[in-house]
């Protein structure tokens, strides 16, 4: 396990404030090299963390990973369960980035919630796979392989990708007022319909709010908006076919259970 940068709270920056991606390639290498004798297989990490906070990296970071992966011949492991599936405004996340990884996974918007996942890696290492047999006991189920091929057809015909670029940036502008004008949202996360904010009890020492946090989830339930709590962050991933009315109509139970907490803890 080692760290990934949030640019929201970064372990090492620069004299602007911004993420000092370069930091965490050296404590990758050093880790690399003092823990491992340099002989690691592969690098697995998620493009964007989910239940983490909806926390999207630098844009350099990912490219900067794939260069540190082809130095120690390392596979760079993509999991995309999450992010993928257009999720983001692209096929896979890491397309945000022009990154092709060695190896990806998918699932959860794969199927549009038939249960089926998928690992994808280059030709070049279909060999190595197939030599050791790997196999699952539900693999090649052609129910679920039909579910997927439908999904990505319904993603193309319908042009969703589109939709959640569009809608997503209509979303990611409103939550950016809603920041400014709110004062216990100390961070607005995410692209696409990946998106969070995050809830603080001081903007200046960014101390997470998760009593306010509770209480925001519950509010908004209670209005009509059904989601997953998540701690201090509000957590947003809606379905890929939402449109702007519906999107904002959203944010406006959101920010009605904001003001409403807001007012109950003195702000």
């Amino acid at each position: 396990m080692v760290p990934r940068p949030d640019p929201y709270r970064p372990l090492w920056s620069k004299a602007d404030g911004t993420v000092d991606t370069d930091k965490y390639m050296d404590f990758y290498e050093d880790f690399i090299q003092e823990s491992t004798v340099g002989n690691l297989a592969a690098f697995i990490m998620e493009p964007a963390q989910g239940w983490g906070g909806s926390v999207f990296p630098p844009d350099d970071f990912f490219p900067k990973l794939k260069k540190l992966c082809d130095k120690y011949k390392m596979l760079l492991f993509d999991d995309e369960v999450l992010a993928g599936m257009g999720r983001t405004g692209e096929w896979l996340c890491m397309d945000h980035w022009g990154v092709e990884p060695d190896i990806v996974t998918l699932g959860k918007g794969f199927g549009n919630g038939f249960p089926v996942t998928a690992m994808v890696l280059k030709e070049e290492y279909g060999e190595a796979l197939n030599s050791i047999s790997a196999s699952s006991s539900y693999g090649g189920n052609p129910m679920a392989c039909a579910a997927a091929l439908a999904s990505i057809e319904v993603i193309e015909e319908e042009d969703l990708l589109n939709n959640v670029r569009t809608v997503g940036a209509a979303m990611m502008k409103r939550l950016l007022k809603m920041k400014e004008e709110h004062p216990i949202i100390g961070d607005i996360k995410g692209r696409g319909f990946l998106l969070g904010i995050e809830l603080v009890k001081d903007k200046k020492t960014k101390e997470p709010f998760g009593e306010a946090g509770t209480l925001v989830y519950q509010k908004a339930f209670r209005k009509g908006l059904a989601w997953i709590p998540a701690g201090h962050i509000l957590r947003m991933s809606p379905p890929l076919i939402m449109d702007e009315k519906h999107a904002m109509k959203g944010l406006d139970i959101i920010e009605d259970a904001i003001r409403e907490v807001e007012k109950e803890f003195g702000y």
